[in-house]
């Protein structure tokens, strides 16, 4: 069976017209014949409405019972045994009655188009569950019903019904959208003109963004890989050099201009891993983040194809790079990028050549590493550290003198012995096979030492040639001209191999240094991104190992250092006072004079090495180790400001909700108790007994109350302060219970108490779980208002849990973490009692003894506060130092002999 096909409405906000629109679709398709059902239309009151039903179908609604009222939703079954053609669902993100077939509409349209029922449904944009908290940023409301995203993508048709904000205002003050007695308010809340506007322009983007997607699936389908024009997108290579910043800014002025998308894209050859000019891609990236662009950085082995391939994924109009200042030989050697590019795009890509300063050593117009070796002007970083323009790297990674020496051994004792053996044979060998045989020592050669020490060689193999085997022999004479040709090809040809062979032998050696760098540089990584503790000594191990080093330690000073940084022994680091961040090895170095490499890393801080030198090439890979490890410092540094702030800031908002909080509820009971207290001192007037008794017992039940949250303020100053004593004392659950219902006086009179029997005595204390049990009935009576209040216990699996449970509204999921902040009071807040500690000092005390607290919801209704109390906490007992007397340390001492420390955070 196919399914059915699901077309949507979508507004951006209520009463732009979606259910009109939707009862005019169904009128039509049943003009043409479809069989067309209306399965549910929110009337909203709306005549205008109501009328678009004209001789709709209308299905019977199913009617529900819950909590004593009836409630009307949509006969999914009915529908599926009817089964129309099409049905009208109004409202898909409507939660049904508890006890329906399924807890959301949208779940019942799906159950219809699974059965092959075609559905025309509604949706609002705040009902979009990606798009729920940028609607209550904008509105200040918070939707509850939420539709998931893939179900409103899956849509096979959407929709968008559109309406000015002005004329949806003015629609909404003609009475077309709410009654008269909600218009003012709507007008001055939700539907203020700068609301609707920004709703506006987001239901439209993610329009934009749903048709860009479909636009693509179309384009992937029929293998259209040409860009199709339908949107501005602007991409500029970059480099990194000097001139990008020139490319990304007229880039994003010809984005400006079109309205239209900004990419930056960088090509990273795949032959090499540490690209020069890296901290010039940096600073295009900030730039480019600056002006409104998105980066992208890719791999491939040809710079001019991938970039073509990049804006055609990008689906981009227009490709902007930067004009070459290569010599005319170097272009016509290696190629030119530009023209490459524009032959690869070919008439569906606009490509512009930007005219940019010239390098002082430009290497191409998209070299995957730009020049930094002085002419890009990055000559130190932020932080002060030589960049790595200092260094410049060859293009192939240098072969050792072990292996020139090596080459030089082999030539001066495989020639003469070569010839010696070729001469000794020389009836059977002419000029030709000479000239072979030494070829192949010359790639010998070649392969072990590099070209210089190969053409050597060949020279050496070219001498050896012409004196022993050319006629006439012993004499550097030549009487045939064909053995002149013969001799200069084998120069040639071994001049030629010996350079294939060098390139091939140091490509290899260059490619093992990458792999090397690689796996040392992810090693880092993982160093940096390692939860445990401080990564710098192992950073330290590390980098000792990769370079061979004797020693390595972070030192920091007490001054700043200069902004341009200095070698070891300047006068002001001579002046500093240094101190070892982190070190390894031995002996590390204490200050820069004793170090042989110093790199600074921020303005505090620099890396001194003890060890041998290290090439160009090495203080590159050390340059980007450096800046790992500055970001680990400064990632430090932010941390530790992070923190500190969060302190700062935890503090101020638990003042300042402690004054508001405090200055109600502390000004209710005392204005209770003065009032009650100044008409009994009052002389003007005459009370009976019976009025006294009530002004009398006003005063001690504000007195309690009074008293109960000074109990509250001191806890919770007790529990964040890690001050609390706990005791450790077998008890009795059921006794436990009884107390704290009790405390309540005539308040827990209609508690239901039902405890399994019997209960395994625990190891707790009783004083603070009694007072958690009972702030956690008191805060249910509180906000349930005492419907079906009831207490169990039970003994599982090795612990007691306690549940507190009540029949009110529940907690929702994503308030369950808050309500045990302190002073936080979920609903009504001016009409609730209390300054929001209950629970905050409930949890407090149950982590104290060992347990935990949770939020479950209740059968039915309601919620339920979990106490799970282990029979006898892990590492419980009397201290040493306290047997006999049946107490622990304070809780801040307990760590060492197990104790489990409270999680204070959890109530701070």
């Amino acid at each position: 069976m196919a399914r059915g096909k699901l077309r949507l409405y979508l507004g951006a906000a209520p009463g732009v017209g979606k259910t009109y629109a939707m009862l005019n679709e169904g009128w039509r398709r049943k003009e043409r014949g479809t069989d067309v059902v209306v399965g549910w239309v929110q009337e909203h009151g709306r005549p205008q409405t109501d009328a678009q039903v004209r001789d709709l179908e209308v299905f019977p609604r199913r009617v529900a019972e819950y909590r004593g009222q009836t409630l009307e939703e949509m006969d999914v079954d009915g529908l599926l045994t009817r089964k129309p053609e099409l049905v009208l669902v109004d409202e898909l993100a409507h939660s049904n009655a508890p006890g329906s077939k399924h807890a959301k509409r949208w779940q019942d349209v799906e159950e219809l188009l699974d059965a092959g029922i075609n559905v025309i449904s509604t949706v609002n944009l705040q009902h979009l569950e990606s798009l729920n908290d940028v609607v209550e940023q904008i509105t200040g409301v918070t939707q509850q019903e939420t539709v998931p995203d893939p179900v409103v993508r899956a849509a096979d048709q959407i929709e968008l019904v559109d309406m000015a904000p002005e004329a949806l205002r003015r629609r909404l003050a003609h009475g077309n959208v709410y009654p008269p007695e909600r218009i003012d308010a709507a007008l001055g809340n939700y539907f203020r003109t700068g609301n609707l506007t920004a709703l506006r322009e987001l239901a439209l983007l993610w329009v934009a963004d749903r048709v860009d997607e479909e636009l693509n699936d179309y384009r992937e389908r029929h293998n259209i890989s040409g860009p199709w024009q339908t949107k501005e997108r602007v991409v500029v290579s970059l480099t990194g050099s000097r001139g990008s910043a020139i490319l990304i800014r007229r880039a994003a002025r010809m984005a400006m201009r079109t309205k239209a998308e900004l990419v930056g894209v960088h090509v990273r050859t795949d032959d090499s891993l540490t690209g020069r000019g890296s901290q010039g891609l940096v600073d295009n990236r900030a730039l480019l983040d600056a002006l409104g662009g998105r980066y992208v950085e890719v791999v491939g082995s040809d710079v001019a194809p991938s970039l073509v391939q990049v804006a055609r994924a990008e689906n981009a109009t227009q490709l902007v790079m930067g004009a070459t200042h290569r010599s005319r030989f170097n272009e016509f050697a290696r190629g030119s990028i530009i023209n490459s590019v524009i032959r690869a795009a070919g008439g569906a890509l606009d490509v512009h050549v930007i005219a940019t300063e010239a390098e002082l050593q430009p290497e191409s117009e998209q070299d995957p590493q730009p020049a930094s070796d002085g002419s890009a002007g990055h000559t130190r970083d932020k932080v002060g550290r030589p960049a790595a323009s200092r260094y410049r790297r060859r293009l192939l990674s240098p072969l050792s003198s072990r292996r020139r020496w090596a080459a030089l051994v082999i030539g001066a004792v495989g020639f003469p012995l070569l010839t010696l053996v070729l001469t000794a044979a020389r009836s059977h060998v002419d000029l030709s096979t000479a000239l072979s045989s030494y070829l192949v020592l010359v790639v010998v050669v070649a392969a072990t030492g590099g070209v210089w020490v190969a053409a050597l060689a060949a020279i050496a193999g070219f001498l050896l040639s012409n004196f022993y085997f050319a006629p006439p022999i012993h004499t550097f004479t030549i009487a045939d001209a064909r053995d002149i040709l013969a001799l200069v090809m084998f120069l040639v040809t071994a001049g030629v191999v010996s350079v294939l062979v060098d390139l091939s032998a140091r490509q290899t050696a260059g490619a093992l240094q990458a792999r090397t760098d690689a796996r040392m540089l992810a090693r880092v990584a993982g160093r940096m991104v390692a939860p445990e503790g401080n990564p710098l000594p192992a950073l330290l191990e590390e980098l000792m190992v990769a370079f061979r080093l004797d020693a390595a330690a972070v030192l920091r000073s007490d001054t700043r250092l200069p902004p341009v940084g200095g070698p070891p022994g300047t006068a002001e680091a001579a002046a500093a006072t240094w101190s070892a961040v982190a070190s390894a090895g031995q002996d590390p170095p204490q200050r820069p004079v004793e170090a042989t490499v110093v790199l600074p890393l921020t303005d505090r801080e620099l890396l001194a090495l003890k060890g041998p030198d290290l090439t160009a090439e090495d203080r590159e890979i050390l340059a980007a180790f450096a800046a790992q490890l500055a970001t680990v410092l400064e990632s430090a540094k932010l941390h530790a400001e992070a923190a500190e702030a969060d302190s700062l800031a935890r503090a101020n908002q638990l003042r300042s909700a402690l004054l508001a909080a405090v200055s109600h509820d502390l000004r209710t009971p005392l204005a209770s108790i003065k009032a009650a207290s100044s008409s009994l001192l009052s002389d003007q007037l005459a009370f009976g007994p019976d009025e006294t008794r009530i002004l009398l017992q006003t005063i001690d039940d504000e007195s309690d109350r009074l008293n109960s949250l000074v109990e509250n303020l001191l806890d919770m100053n007790r529990l964040q302060t890690g001050s609390m004593d706990v005791l450790d004392q077998s008890t009795d659950v059921q006794e436990l219970i009884t107390a704290a219902v009790e405390s309540l006086g005539p308040r827990g009179d209609d508690v239901v108490v039902d405890v399994e029997a019997p209960l395994p005595r625990i190891h707790t204390d009783p004083v603070l779980l009694e007072r958690a049990v009972a702030n956690l009935i008191e805060n249910a009576l509180t906000h349930a208002g005492g419907k079906g209040l009831r207490i169990e216990a039970g003994a599982v699996a090795g612990r007691v849990d306690i549940r507190v449970m009540d029949r009110g509204p529940g907690i929702r999921r994503q308030d369950r973490d808050a309500v045990f902040q302190p002073f936080q009071r979920l609903g009504d807040s001016d009409n609730l009692v209390g300054v929001g500690l209950g629970l905050a000092v409930a949890r407090g005390f149950v982590e104290a003894v060992g347990g935990d607290l949770d939020i479950e919801d209740t059968p039915g209704g309601g919620c339920t506060m979990v106490v799970r109390i282990p029979e006898r906490p892990a590492g419980a007992g009397e201290h040493p130092g306290n047997a006999g007397n049946g107490r622990s340390e304070p809780i801040e001492n307990q760590d060492a002999t197990g104790t489990p420390e409270p999680r204070a955070s959890s109530a701070s």
